[in-house]
């Protein structure tokens, strides 16, 4: 090697190790965020080993010493909401964050229905139009799997504008909309979400390898990377004859053939924890109230299994965030796919059952659905609805807003004459949706075989007969994958789904 290009290669060693001594800050902490008020807020990034770091915002100083990996993190205190402009961030080297402010800031994170942009929306023209709120700021972490937690994501924070709120997900939109009309202060909603994937993903791997019950994840992903090769080739043929057709416009109006899915295997994509790892992980030191969640339909074929994986994942973010029981509101699926005539039971019947029952888990919330989907749609467009029904949970139990958040709640049942009595938690006024008698009520006697029931309020409880059942045991209501149900409060939120036995599926008839 000559002489002149050795010494390139050392200049550009020393180049790039001063650059890097530099002080830097991850995508999240940049140019118009919104800090969580009233809780210290953390500030992080990256310098020289040893080296200190000041930060300064709104009159508040706070200084940490990069350790010896070169990562260094504080906590700002006493912000309130209101306060605003540039934040300084200090050590060999000065950076400016401009446009901060001070308010609530939330996570919306889920799959595909929280992935859904406000273009797509119902009323979308006249949404965007009216989307000019400069104090709502939204955060969109880019999609990224990965086997290991990462530090960083690619994002940025966008002022609220027709411009920027197009691409945005309309549930955490809506949500923020709402947060913002109501508390008057600033909102910012930290965007985190990717179509079609199962809450193993976003959970940390660590906490899945501890349990045996969530062994099949690991099991999968092995199987999926042992057969990956195989399974790359048939798709690239698969592709190939995909674009031949795809030269000629379908025939009679039919849908143009779908591309091929790539095969998982290839990177670390359907991983246990990839996306926690790529997409949670990046910004777990940020300060926030809370979450909001609309995931399930990935899960929808295991939905015992996910009465153990989703509480599971919520206390893993709650553990890895270190903000202890911050509020978790999330959506329970809403109605879908074929109505039968019949009382039957389906996995999607039970997938919101594993929703409702994790409500035993401290601090959570549930915005019920099962009226405002769409039978032909798993993507129903009025996300307006979804937006407010988790707006009223935070409202009510984290803001401590004097309002009704949900709507009635199964909370006892008893056999008395012949008939079922059931009881409700937010049932005040309770009545039918369309003014007619009320729909989704089935009972079953000892033989385990529901039929359609008479169902009537009494004050505040519903009283279910049948004269096909003399000696009823069991009720369930809205027991369906797109039930005809219509128990509402006097509020108009819809009563969740819910059933009395806890017969394994196909035991009852």
């Amino acid at each position: 090697m000559k002489p002149h290009i050795v010494t390139l290669i050392l200049a550009t060693s020393i180049l790039g190790g001063t650059a890097f001594a530099d002080v830097k800050l991850p995508a999240v902490i940049s140019d118009n965020m919104i800090l969580q008020q009233e809780t210290p807020a953390g500030v992080w990034g990256w310098a020289d080993p040893g080296e200190k770091v000041t930060v300064k915002f709104a009159g508040k100083s706070a200084g940490a010493t990069a350790d010896e990996k070169g990562k260094w993190g504080l906590k700002l205190q006493g912000l309130t909401a209101g306060q605003s402009g540039e934040m300084t961030v200090a050590g060999k080297n000065t950076l400016t964050i401009k446009n901060v402010l001070v308010g609530e800031v939330w996570v919306a994170s889920g799959q595909s229905n929280m992935e859904f942009t406000l273009s797509s929306a119902k009323d979308h023209d006249a949404e965007i139009k009216a989307a000019d709120f400069p104090q709502i700021r939204m955060f969109t972490v880019q999609k990224s799997a990965k086997t290991e937690p990462a530090d960083d994501c690619v994002g940025k924070w966008e002022i609220c504008t027709p411009q920027t709120s197009p691409h945005f997900s309309a549930v955490g939109y809506f949500f923020a909309r709402r947060l913002y009309q109501t508390l008057k202060e600033p909102i910012g909603i930290i965007h985190t979400s990717w179509g079609g994937t199962p809450a193993e993903f976003w959970t940390p791997k660590p906490i899945l390898a501890r349990d045996p019950a969530f062994k099949p994840a690991f099991d999968s992903w092995e199987k999926a990377v042992a057969n990956y090769p195989q399974a790359k080739e048939k798709y690239e043929k698969d592709l190939a004859a995909w674009k031949e057709v795809s030269k000629t416009p379908p025939a009679d109006g039919k849908p143009a053939p779908r591309a091929p899915r790539p095969p998982r295997g290839g990177d670390a994509f359907g991983s246990p924890g990839c996306l926690y790892n790529g997409m949670v992980a990046p910004i777990i030191h940020y300060t926030i109230r809370g979450t909001i969640w609309y995931q399930g339909e990935a899960n929808a074929g295991a939905p015992d299994l996910y009465k153990k994986l989703f509480p599971t994942m919520i206390r893993s973010w709650r553990k890895e965030w270190q903000i202890e029981d911050f509020p978790f509101l999330y959506v329970q699926l809403a109605n879908f796919m074929q109505r039968h005539a019949e009382p039957t039971d389906t996995n999607w019947a039970r997938l919101r059952e594993a929703q409702l029952e994790t409500l035993d888990v401290p601090h959570t919330g549930m915005a019920v659905t099962i009226d405002i989907g769409d039978s032909k749609n798993i993507h129903p467009t009025d996300k307006q609805d979804v937006g407010l029904r988790l707006a009223l949970w935070a409202e009510a139990t984290v803001y401590y807003r004097d309002e009704e958040f949900s709507g009635p709640l199964a909370s006892g049942f008893q056999i008395e004459d012949g008939r079922a009595r059931l009881t409700f938690r937010n049932g005040e006024g309770m009545k039918s949706a369309d003014g007619g008698k009320l729909k989704g009520f089935a009972l079953a006697g000892e033989d385990r075989k529901f039929v359609w029931a008479n169902a009537e309020i009494q004050g505040d409880h519903v009283v279910v007969s049948s004269p096909e059942v003399q000696k009823p045991v069991a009720v369930r209501y809205g027991w369906d994958d797109d039930p005809e149900c219509n128990l509402i409060n006097n509020t108009g939120l819809p009563a969740s789904p819910f059933r009395t036995d806890e017969w394994p599926l196909g035991m009852a008839k």
